[in-house]
């Protein structure tokens, strides 16, 4: 298990080892080498909002102003379009030659021999904690590298809940209490302000209260660890405030994207990974938001855990291996990088990154609450199942449809699950 008081305990100003793991193999082909007359182009791609594309930008070019010999060509989109784009091109063969990726997606493409193995480049790693680096891994091979660790808090806006006269929360509730909550916001809010989108349509969400039942969200040989009657018990629970104010209806979240209603400003609060706050506020305009925790009716046991919330990959077919790798491990470990950054993609996951970073203001608030939850948190998942990025798709699909009235609970969880033993079956 990650040790998080060791893990945050590092942030402060400093330095820390830079050697370089020696490669685990040889390229199968001559090098292609730049120089700075005529440097070589690495198509990199990644997801997000215009905000972090100012950071990586920013990245990038302190990279690029580094390495003479090497030129960066990026490319970015939402993360809903993001994932689409590489299904296409891995179908053709052109993956970018280095990606953002996401853990959800990881065993889908590393399994399929997509990715490199950055084993065979020489990515310093030695600044991680050993326990978040099989997060990358599979198989005893690494096609990720983890940028930065998140976990999940519960987001408000305390200037909205002071113009509705309700009290902030501290995060110490149960599921009746949080739903007391967003049904207060939504009785106060006349329409126009609402509680919050329907949590229960958050695949992670749902993942954090099994774990809060000590349920598994999959077995080891890759199947659904959970009953209908858990997803059953899980989309109930939000049954009573849908159509209410509690809950913003799915017809304005549609109107409303691509940004969340927490980020339109018609919500006030959201569940999401604690390394939203940049692109929340950026978005949002307000001058400040907090972070508390999930509910759990287990005060014990939240559920929480430490997940990687990106990861640096590469793809297998790239004519430049060590200029992908050199790529990779200035993004993971340059303390610039961690300052351009700072929480925007999470707290840097490695120490020498951490070390050279500092945090103040708005980033000590994530930093903060992430060590306030420290105590609670777990280990991590390993990457999910071939395909879970298409179950989490869909999760989020049916949901919508049980919030517009298309489908009951039952007959979501009917649809969903057959989906779900589909795919399974289809890629064992």
């Amino acid at each position: 298990m990650i040790d998080r008081r060791k893990f945050l305990g590092t942030v402060a100003l400093g330095t820390a080892s830079a050697a370089f793991l020696a490669a685990c193999g040889q390229s199968s082909s001559p090098a292609q080498t730049g120089s700075a007359e005529k440097p070589v182009t690495l198509n990199y791609s990644w997801w997000g909002n215009d905000d972090r594309a100012e950071r990586t930008r920013k990245a990038i070019a302190l990279f690029e102003s580094k390495n003479p010999d090497i030129k960066v060509a990026g490319n970015f989109t939402d993360f809903g379009g993001y994932w689409p784009k590489r299904a296409t091109e891995a179908a053709g063969g052109g993956l970018p030659d280095v990606m953002q990726f996401d853990l959800s997606y990881l065993r889908d493409y590393g399994q399929r021999n997509q990715l490199l193995d950055l084993g065979t480049v020489k990515i310093n790693t030695d600044a991680f904690d050993k326990s978040l680096l099989p997060s990358g891994q599979i198989r005893g091979k690494t096609y990720g590298i983890p940028t930065s660790t998140n976990t999940f808090a519960v987001y408000y806006d305390p200037a909205k809940l002071s113009s509705l006269g309700i009290a902030e929360p501290d995060g110490t509730w149960n599921y009746k209490e949080f739903n007391a909550f967003l049904a207060e916001v939504g009785a106060k809010g006349n329409g126009t302000l609402f509680g919050s989108s329907d949590y229960t349509g958050v695949w992670w969400m749902f993942n954090i209260w099994l774990r809060q039942n000590n349920i598994q969200a999959f077995t080891e040989d890759g199947k659904l660890g959970f009953s209908k009657d858990d997803l059953k018990k899980w989309w109930n629970l939000t049954a009573d405030l849908r159509g209410t104010g509690a809950i913003i209806s799915e017809e304005r979240v549609t109107q409303l994207l691509p940004k969340s209603p927490f980020a339109s400003n018609s919500t006030v609060a959201e569940v999401n990974w604690d390394n939203f706050m940049a692109g929340y506020l950026s978005d949002s305009g307000a001058k400040e938001l907090k972070l508390v925790p999930v509910p759990s009716d287990d005060p014990e046991n939240l559920g929480l855990f430490l997940k990687p919330t990106m990861l640096m990959s590469a793809s297998a077919k790239t004519k430049y291996k060590d200029q992908a790798g050199r790529f990779i491990d200035f993004m993971v470990n340059d303390p610039e990088v961690g300052q351009i950054f700072k929480t925007s993609r999470g707290l840097p996951a490695s120490k020498t990154q951490r070390d050279g970073t500092t945090f103040e203001g708005t980033d000590k608030l994530v930093v903060d609450y992430g060590a306030s939850v420290e105590k609670y948190l777990k280990d991590a998942p390993e990457p999910p199942i071939v395909g879970f990025g298409t179950l989490e798709a869909s999760f989020k699909r049916v949901a919508s449809d049980v919030n517009y009235g298309k489908l009951t609970v039952d007959g979501a969880v009917d649809t969903w699950f057959k989906e779900a033993e589909d795919l399974i079956k289809q890629n064992a």
